[in-house]
């Protein structure tokens, strides 16, 4: 097996082969039964090169988890629109990362096994991701003095909807569909971003009538 030791010289795909060789081996056997050693081999690179690129084990899984999902524009995306449903959008993004494969046909989130979803370092990675992509951006996106004291209510309800749906399973929020978990959450989530009813456009305010001129 031909291998590529020390810095890569003039292989930018090396990076991404060995984040997608993760990634499948991180949906296939869990965080704790994926070894460096294994990536290192799936990828046909020397181990010491997932050093060099991601530092560790804990920043190659947040960078192969993030492949298609914390770097997609799924945030992004939710943020642009009517804000009156911008509460629904968020929602549907958050259950689409977890539940739905994407373009490729790449597992969610949620096809990890529990165990390894509740691992201390697996648990950092997703709530680096959170501060990140959804706080930072949804704080972002509102602005103003208090953007990021609502944006991290917000943060707050959607982390609610992932503990209790994905990471430590509540019956009754589990077996909600995707439809009925946004009619349920997004009424507070919208409480959290506008501290009430989502923004309306402005009403266009009529012209006064002008008094006939006297003579």
């Amino acid at each position: 097996m031909n291998k590529t030791r020390g810095r890569p010289r003039g292989r930018p795909a090396t990076r991404t082969r060995i984040a997608e060789e993760a990634r499948a081996l991180f949906l296939a056997r869990g965080y704790q039964g994926t070894t460096l050693r294994a990536v290192a081999a799936a990828a046909d690179v020397d181990v010491a090169l997932i050093g060099y690129h991601f530092g560790s084990k804990q920043g190659l899984f947040g960078e192969a988890m993030n492949i298609d999902c914390g770097r997609s524009t799924a945030v992004a995306r939710a943020l642009e629109g009517d804000p009156a449903h911008l509460a629904e959008r968020l929602v549907d993004a958050v259950t689409a990362l977890w539940e739905e494969p994407d373009e490729g046909g790449a597992a969610g989130f949620a096809a990890l096994e529990p165990v390894a979803m509740r691992d201390e370092d697996v648990m950092r990675v997703f709530r680096e991701f959170l501060e990140r992509e959804v706080l930072g951006r949804i704080a972002a996106h509102l602005g103003g003095r208090y953007a990021t004291e609502r944006a991290t209510a917000a943060v707050a309800v959607l982390g609610g909807l992932i503990f209790t749906r994905y990471l430590n399973p509540l019956g009754p929020v589990a077996a909600l569909d995707a439809a009925a978990v946004r009619r349920i959450l997004a009424p507070p989530l919208r409480a959290a971003l506008y501290g009430g009813p989502a923004p309306a456009a402005a009403p266009v305010r009529p012209r006064p009538a002008r008094l006939p001129r006297t003579a």
